[in-house]
């Protein structure tokens, strides 16, 4: 992972910046609320206007370039992974669901045997 942004810390502008992203997310609820007569597209985009503009503010700071930064890298790993086909996905779920059962109807006779032997051993069986 690329270490672009400095480790110096928080600064106050820093601190600044996320009382700015909490307002921003606060404000954009209560004026989801606060507006109730109005139609409900206008409160929806001024929520989502609050919360685009919280989450423009957070990637401004240390933390929240870095997290930018480190989503972007995870963007770029995902597409290096080879995901399987549509057939191997497939059988290995075929494999799976044959092996629960499988396991299911052993501990199942398991158990049969255990309650059969409990029973017999304390003089319930019958």
């Amino acid at each position: 992972m690329s270490n672009n942004i400095s480790e110096a810390g928080s600064s106050p502008a820093d601190y600044a910046k996320w009382v700015g992203v909490a307002a921003l997310l606060i404000g954009g609820i209560y004026g989801f609320y606060h507006f109730a007569a109005h139609p409900m597209v206008v409160r929806v985009v001024l929520v989502l206007v609050a919360f685009g503009l919280a989450g423009w503010l957070a990637v401004k700071t240390t933390a929240g370039a870095q997290g930018w930064d480190f989503l972007l890298e995870s963007r770029t790993e995902v597409r290096k992974v080879v995901w399987p086909t549509r057939q191997e996905t497939w059988q290995t779920t075929l494999a799976v669901v044959v092996m629960v059962l499988v396991t299911g109807i052993l501990l199942w006779l398991l158990d049969m045997f255990l309650l059969w032997a409990v029973g017999v051993l304390t003089g319930q069986g019958g």
